[in-house]
């Protein structure tokens, strides 16, 4: 079973990312600021890690950044789920060093498959 991080502060979008993915075979975990998210990585060490990129205590690009240094975690896939404009949000992950970015609001029924196809 796969297991995935989401690090993400608005208790609304952990709900519906768990409830979307509650019918699938993954193993969800949850953090809600980026120093949480950082810890339950180390720990964890998870095969997908969603990160939002408006976190209240850590911006999205230090937290992906110091995912990126712990060694398990260098080639782990990191997705940046985010409100920004379709545009934006595409330059902010790829300058990030994300893998790939998913818009807000989240399309329930793409999203599963969104998924996925990081661990193709």
């Amino acid at each position: 079973m796969k297991t995935i991080l989401h690090i993400e502060d608005d208790p609304r979008n952990l709900l519906l990312v768990q409830r979307i993915l509650e019918r699938h075979p993954y193993r969800l975990l949850d953090a809600g600021t980026g120093e949480q998210g950082l810890e339950v990585a180390a720990r964890e060490r998870p095969d997908l890690i969603l990160v939002d990129l408006g976190l209240p205590d850590i911006d999205g690009q230090t937290v992906v950044l110091l995912l990126r240094e712990l060694d398990p975690l260098a080639h782990t896939p990191i997705v940046a789920i985010t409100a920004w404009p379709r545009e934006i949000a595409l330059d902010m992950a790829e300058r990030y060093g994300c893998d790939g970015c998913i818009l807000k609001p989240i399309d329930v029924r793409q999203f599963p498959a969104q998924l996925a196809a990081y661990f193709e």
